[in-house]
């Protein structure tokens, strides 16, 4: 019987959430450990990673539960005792065997959170603040990473990927409440690109990078920025199947 989860975490004090050899301090290695003591070994896969200190407010795995397991609601209260806070088992429910969990996604929804107002030490973890935000400049300029494009100068070096070409189908700014919300839409993202796309606003914000330069970066002709935005403003927010 194959199970779609949809789980939200803090990850702030995660290293990341993909398993790793050398620590079980992950979004994934909390949620096997906790798995495994219910009696599930079978192998829980996620629509993809995100990077140390990273969020997810809709997060999707899929898993193939024994059979012993058939009461869902159950399931997801036992998993509830047995997480750390700082995940949310959102929901549990049946899918076809066909399911995948990486595989079957058609997009995948970031968003990033910014403030220019004094920092709040209760947010410092969950929002990227900034001393000023040119919010008029980064509405217009983010509309520029809209469509397919050659990523190869928006990744971070170790990537282990050969296939840069990456189609963004939405890339918007919002105020809301005193936050910018920068949001991007796409098929899918290479290593740490969204904060280097993000990192190249805040530097057009600055003025000190232009929408000229962005579009020679975009077109891979020369590379004017490597700045990584900081990673607690980013978020994971949805998977869209």
């Amino acid at each position: 019987m194959r199970i779609k989860l949809t789980i939200s975490y803090n990850g702030t004090s995660f290293l990341g959430s993909q398993s790793q050899k050398s620590t079980d301090n992950t979004v994934m290695g909390a949620l096997q450990k906790a798995f495994k003591r219910l009696g599930i070994s079978t192998p829980l896969i996620a629509s993809g990673r995100t990077d140390r200190g990273v969020h997810a407010s809709r997060q999707v795995l899929h898993c193939d539960l024994p059979a012993f397991w058939s009461d869902l609601l159950k399931l997801q209260r036992t998993l509830s005792f047995q997480l750390p806070s700082s995940i949310v088992i959102r929901r549990i429910e049946y899918v076809s065997n066909d399911f995948h969990a990486r595989y079957s996604a058609k997009r995948r929804v970031y968003r990033y959170i910014l403030n220019d107002t004094i920092p709040n030490p209760f947010q410092a973890e969950l929002i990227t603040f900034v001393s000023k935000i040119n919010f008029e400049k980064i509405a217009h300029s983010i509309r520029l990473f809209e469509g397919e494009h050659n990523f190869e100068m928006f990744k971070k070096s170790g990537s282990d990927v050969t296939h840069y070409v990456r189609h963004i189908y939405k890339a918007s700014a919002y105020q809301h409440k005193g936050y910018t919300v920068l949001i991007f839409e796409a098929n899918g993202y290479l290593r740490s690109q969204i904060r280097l796309m993000v990192g190249f606003l805040l530097k057009i914000s600055e003025g000190k990078l232009s929408e000229i330069e962005l579009l020679e970066q975009l077109a891979c002709k020369k590379e004017h920025n490597r700045h990584l935005a900081p990673h607690q403003g980013l978020y994971l927010s949805n998977i869209i199947y």
